[in-house]
């Protein structure tokens, strides 16, 4: 096991550290730039160089410090004073990314890259998929090494959402499946535990796997061009990945059957194995509060949405890219509307989070037909999204869009068609959906033409600003690192029908109609049998989000919406709906790191859900 080494030695740079530790505490309005001031004004010594201290240097000290030396205890405000890129715990949770591995997918989409170094769809010089080549697509060197990555520049690391990305989740053997998250949560109990175990991983990933560990970039054996599509992606990835797929394979099947040992690297774990690393996880320094996996509409059925859960998942961002079918069938997307109404609606019965990504600028459509087309996102009930990722279609060498490039049939927006569309979408998106991202992480380099601006939100959002609008979406409203005053918030209800029932959405909001938290609840309607017996004659709470700088557990903090009782409000309020509307239960799909949150408010244990009698308790929020 690999000994920790702290990133600075404290005794060596005590009195510059306690210095500018002395000051950040004693600032509360500091800022990035006064901070720079005051690095500059205490260096750290290093022989005959003097130098700036580094954010995770600061951050190591300020926790060993806290406390002694006339420095106060550890404050979650002074750590997030001295915390890099603060945003990425400003939802309120610490979000950890991994990807699976290289495999064949079931789609032949002409706008996807062809990146045999990857899964599908992505490409190596993406941040998040350079991260899981550089970590061989092991779940467990993936997840241990981001939340060191953001522990050391002071991000909590007690509420982790984990988001598996990476093809088509469906498409994935389910022993992979199983083998895949169970190492996740080996990792959440390592770190948390202060175990590392990375040099073993790595060390066998060297040793038996084709997936080599390092920052080397790797070289291509196979490229897939799309211009040409000599080789499909699907053919290039067995001709490279065939054996690797194969051992994988027949090593779980002999660790099943108790004819091998397991390693590190067997890629097999049991159901019963996960379940039990999932109840130990329940009350971990490192717990898991969201576990997202992505999927197309066409690989979703019953059987599926109740293995997605069992793995204990809460969210599903699903590929629907259009609700065209002209312009699926023009991009050989191999779905249809209606095989995405029928997935959303499984989805939403069975309690998921819905996060959708949705493509402009597609082969065969025109600005004025996207914005049509996301109309009918929110006006159908069908369809409907709590999150959405707008991902304006780029043209990417290795895709076979290529081929219509060439041909003149198809062309990228100009800017101010593209921010033009944008605009539309931004003002016809409701106050319950929150947009994820409105452009992909692709680097400029990779485009070979057309949009290569990261930061059209911005743009878009100016835009508005300049005309006196704003996105009422929740991302464009959230509290973040505001002061919030919680006797200033009002309990905002709305209400609207989808296709598995009325929604309501529970949010609350300041005068400006900021929002400090939200709940997502469910009054489904009737029709087939429930997914899971929980879930019979049960009103369901989706997702319950308080806003505001993630915090540890049991901390609190003044001006802050998290840990400031307003999750147990919306839930009272819930529990009030649901009862006056006839429900005698009411089920939540709880993460695995949630389940003694919910017990505390009088939910008992099922086998995927958690559920609540409605006996006339539940009082009103406000």
């Amino acid at each position: 096991m690999q000994v920790y080494r702290p990133p600075i030695d404290l005794e060596q740079h005590r009195e510059p550290l306690l210095a500018i530790l002395r000051a950040v505490a004693a600032r509360p309005d500091l800022d990035r730039q006064a901070l720079h001031r005051l690095l500059r004004r205490h260096l750290k010594a290093t022989g005959r160089e003097r130098a700036f201290f580094s954010n995770d240097e600061l951050v190591y000290a300020y926790r060993a410090l806290a406390g002694t030396h006339g420095l106060p205890p550890l404050d979650p405000a002074v750590l997030e004073r001295l915390r890099l890129k603060p945003v990425r715990t400003a939802s309120g949770v610490t979000t950890v990314t991994v990807l699976t591995k290289p495999f064949p997918c079931p789609g032949e989409c002409i706008f996807c890259p062809n990146d045999v170094r990857m899964p599908k769809s992505y490409l190596y010089d993406e941040p998040g998929a350079q991260r899981a080549g550089q970590n061989a697509f092991d779940p467990y060197l993936q997840t241990w090494s981001r939340l060191a990555a953001l522990r050391k520049i002071g991000h909590p690391t007690d509420k982790i959402e984990v988001i598996i990305l990476g093809g088509t989740w469906s498409f994935y053997p389910e022993t992979y499946q199983v083998w895949f998250v169970k190492r996740i949560f080996d990792a959440l109990h390592d770190f948390g535990d202060g175990r590392d175990r990375t040099d073993e991983v790595r060390a066998a990933l060297r040793d038996g796997s084709l997936f080599q560990p390092g920052d080397e970039r790797p070289t291509p054996a196979l490229t897939v061009h799309g211009d040409a599509m000599a080789l499909t992606y699907n053919q290039a990835v067995q001709q490279l990945y065939r054996a690797e797929m194969d051992r994988s394979r027949q090593q779980a099947e002999a660790v099943a059957r108790g004819q091998l040992p397991r390693t590190v690297l067997t890629e097999y774990a049991t159901w019963d194995e996960l379940e039990a690393a999932h109840r130990a996880n329940e009350d971990a320094p490192c717990r898991c509060v969201g576990l997202v996996v992505e999927t197309r509409p066409d690989h979703l059925d019953e059987a599926e949405v109740r293995r997605i859960r069992r793995l204990g998942c809460t969210k599903v961002q699903i590929g629907i890219q259009s609700l065209d079918d002209e312009a699926l069938r023009l991009n050989r997307r191999g779905h249809t509307v209606a095989q995405t109404r029928r997935a959303i609606r499984l989805l939403r019965r069975a309690g998921f989070k819905i996060h959708a990504h949705w493509m402009p600028n597609l082969y065969g459509s025109t600005p004025e037909k996207d914005v049509e087309d996301y109309a009918r996102l929110f006006a159908d009930p069908d369809f409907r999204p709590d999150e959405l990722k707008i991902y304006p279609c780029s043209l990417i060498e290795s895709a076979e869009l290529m081929q219509r490039y060439l041909e003149g049939a198809w062309r990228p927006y100009t800017h101010e068609e593209l921010v033009g569309v944008l605009a539309a979408c931004f003002r016809q998106t409701p106050e319950y959906c929150r947009l994820t991202r409105v452009i992909r992480d692709i680097p400029g380099t990779d485009i070979v033409t057309g949009n290569r601006l990261t930061n059209l939100r911005q743009i878009v959002e100016d835009g508005l600003a300049a005309r006196g609008e704003r996105s009422a979406d929740i991302r464009a409203r959230e509290i973040r690192g505001q002061p919030v005053a919680v006797d200033d918030l009002r309990l905002d209800e709305q209400r609207y029908a989808t296709g598995a029932g009325e929604e309501i959405f529970l949010q609350f909001i300041n005068e400006d109609r900021r929002i400090a938290g939200f709940l997502r609840l469910l009054l489904p309607a009737g029709g087939g049998p429930a997914l899971s017996p929980e879930l019979d004659g049960a009103a369901i709470v989706r997702e319950v989000h308080v806003y505001g700088q993630a915090l540890q557990f049991g901390e609190a903090a003044r001006g802050k919406a998290q840990h400031a009782g307003l999750g147990t409000r919306l839930i009272e309020r819930a529990a009030a709906l649901a009862h006056g509307a006839g429900y005698a239960r009411l089920a939540v799909i709880s993460a695995v790191g949630t389940r003694g949150y919910y017990r505390a408010r009088g939910f008992a244990d099922g086998p995927l859900y958690q559920v609540r009698a409605l006996d006339g308790a539940g009082s009103a929020a406000d």
